[in-house]
């Protein structure tokens, strides 16, 4: 991908910087998610793995509903559902405190199935009933042309920037096409990168276009100046994302 084809044409989309949880001190959670948001984080990710989607097991809506009265109820939650069966979670997560469901398409059915689709909309269809913001995401494996006949369904599509389950994975620079085409074709649509990201990858990001940075390892460091990074990460979105000098 050369420099030129990285850029992204500026455009308007609100920088969001959403630490992802996963990544902090589980057992001190609570004052975590204080920290980072006092610290200027928009949002909090929140990785929900049930050990059949993805090999591994976080957590659930009781975690979620606990964390949600320990920050009150104006931190906004995305709960990044890396789960087989994405219907069967959206009332226990809205529930439970969240803000958006995001769910991954792979969860709706084979690869170009007839059924995906039809699940695809019927899951997002819930999601909005329920009063949440609505998210999309896509594994590195997976084409922007899976998920086209749902963008306008959706308030954000998720570009996985490594393979879902685990935190600590190396940043996959060779997904940000992916992100450059959906800034293109979608100049207003929220775009979120999640995997790897921090102040030596965020540039990749920024320029394709990426407006929602999810960052674990390098937000959570122990040490790390969390309002620096936080700060940092979004000074280069909006340089090279928006155009602000």
């Amino acid at each position: 991908m050369t420099e030129e084809m990285s850029q992204c044409k500026h455009h308007g989309c609100l920088c969001k910087i959403g630490p992802s949880m996963l990544a902090s001190d589980l057992a001190d959670l609570g004052n975590e998610a204080k920290a980072v948001l006092a610290a200027g984080a928009d949002y909090l990710h929140l990785d929900v793995m049930d050990g059949h989607f993805v090999p591994n097991i976080s957590w659930g809506p009781p975690v979620i509903e606990s964390l949600r009265k320990s920050v009150g109820p104006d931190a906004f939650f995305d709960c990044h559902m890396m789960v087989s069966e994405p219907l069967k979670w959206v009332l226990p997560i809205k529930e439970s405190g969240g803000s958006q469901y995001t769910f991954h398409i792979e969860a709706c059915g084979a690869e170009e199935s007839s059924e995906r689709e039809s699940k695809a909309i019927e899951v997002a269809k819930a999601i909005s009933d329920a009063g949440m913001k609505v998210g999309i995401a896509i594994k590195p494996g997976t084409p922007i042309s899976a998920i086209s006949a749902l963008v306008r369904l959706v308030n954000m599509v998720l570009v996985m920037t490594v393979e879902p389950g685990f935190g600590g994975q190396s940043f996959m620079p060779n997904m940000m096409p992916k992100v450059l085409e959906l800034r293109t074709r979608y100049p207003l649509l929220d775009i979120e990168v999640d995997g790897g990201l921090g102040p030596s990858t965020i540039e990749h990001a920024a320029k394709a276009g990426a407006n929602m940075i999810v960052a674990g390892s390098s937000v959570f460091k122990r040490g790390e100046d969390k309002l620096a990074i936080i700060g940092g990460l979004r000074r280069m979105v909006e340089v090279h994302g928006n155009g602000k000098a």
